[in-house]
């Protein structure tokens, strides 16, 4: 039997300063911090031997990544990284304080962007430095493939497709397999996992360092889920 451990990264220190962070590569907040050694100590309060870990590009959940195996004492498990995991791509609002945007724009188009499922926040220029075209960590990928802008619905494509190439075969190998990513990116896999629908995806409640469980059954079929607490 495969087990999935999905654990959103603790608060960051664009977090904690109320911006948009997005791809933006902003590390642990203190407060972060000790919300993945909390996420650590209940892994390893409950016994779970990770096989092999995957997160994104971004370093903060990276960070909980390695916060979580050093605490757990399992170091020596091999962690892969995809741009895939990567938290939603928030346009030309990254590094935008949210109460600022939310007053430019109003709230029906505040909410409808954020909370919404398939409208995009406005696109980021290909001359914005702050592109990812820019960013070294994605020399070797194709500048068309990058995202300018991303709606949850967008994200959900890409986080979904790697979980079924390159997560799912190792939960048919019956490992146990630790995810360290974002607020959005687990949200769009938890949706697909749980057969959630288009409306009820933006409402649900991925919360920090809180490590969600997945159990499957030898033919891949779900049989239960639950959260560490």
């Amino acid at each position: 039997m495969g087990n999935l451990i999905l654990v959103r990264h603790g608060q960051s220190v664009w977090n904690a300063k109320n911006l948009f962070t997005g791809w933006t590569n902003v590390d642990l907040a203190k407060e972060g911090i000790e919300e993945a050694k909390k996420a650590a100590h209940l892994i390893h309060q409950n016994y779970l031997n990770i096989d092999i870990c995957f997160s994104s590009y971004l370093k903060r959940a990276i960070r909980t990544q390695w916060i979580i195996l050093e605490i757990s004492e399992q170091m020596h498990v091999d962690c892969l990284y995809s741009w895939k995991l990567n938290e939603r791509h928030y346009g030309d609002w990254q590094g935008k304080n949210k109460d600022q945007v939310l007053t430019e724009v109003g709230e029906d188009t505040y909410w409808a962007i954020r909370r919404g499922f398939d409208i995009p926040p406005p696109t980021m220029s290909l001359d914005d430095k702050r592109h990812p075209q820019y960013d070294k960590n994605y020399k070797n990928l194709n500048p068309l493939i990058l995202p300018s802008t991303e709606s949850l619905k967008d994200t959900q494509v890409r986080v979904v497709n790697y979980f079924y190439t390159d997560i799912l075969p190792q939960l048919a190998n019956d490992k146990t397999v630790l995810v360290t990513a974002h607020g959005n990116s687990l949200r769009a896999l938890i949706a697909n996992l749980e057969h959630s629908t288009d409306s009820e995806v933006p409402h649900i409640d991925v919360p920090t360092g809180t490590p969600f469980i997945y159990e499957f059954d030898a033919m891949l079929n779900l049989t239960g889920h639950h959260k560490l607490e």
